[in-house]
């Protein structure tokens, strides 16, 4: 799921890389302020997400949720899955004590910053990322 459009596709290769989704996922599942979530139905995947609690100085020292990685197979958008992934996301972030729940996501994924919105998410900062190696 995670190459499952364009946007996607030209970043993420399984093929050659593995080694390093696996270490990502073994250091992922090793720290407590990080999860791995995947919503199924009958053992086949219908979403899945990242949900990582960072704590912070601003906000006298508040925790923040952030998600990443969020996709929805392809054949099941619109079926509310995406929604019930979010607000599961919205209630564990409360029940931890963060003070917000943070997420970007590509300016060329015009359908998804509406999904967003609709959620109650407002696009309220300008992200900006460098790319590293």
């Amino acid at each position: 799921m995670l190459a499952d459009d364009e946007i996607a596709r030209g970043r993420e290769d399984f093929s050659s890389n593995m080694a390093a989704y696996c270490a990502a996922f073994d250091a992922i599942a090793a720290d407590p302020n990080n999860t791995l979530y995947v919503w199924d139905h009958e053992g086949t995947a219908m979403g899945c997400l990242q949900l990582t609690f960072i704590p912070g100085m601003s906000y006298h020292g508040a925790w923040i949720a952030k998600v990443e990685g969020v996709r929805v197979d392809r054949s099941l958008r619109g079926l509310g899955i995406g929604e019930q992934m979010m607000e599961a996301m919205i209630a564990k972030s409360r029940a931890r004590g963060c003070k917000q729940l943070q997420l970007t996501t590509d300016k060329r994924r015009v359908d998804a910053q509406r999904f967003y919105a609709r959620l109650g998410f407002d696009a309220s900062h300008e992200g900006m990322k460098i790319n590293l190696i």
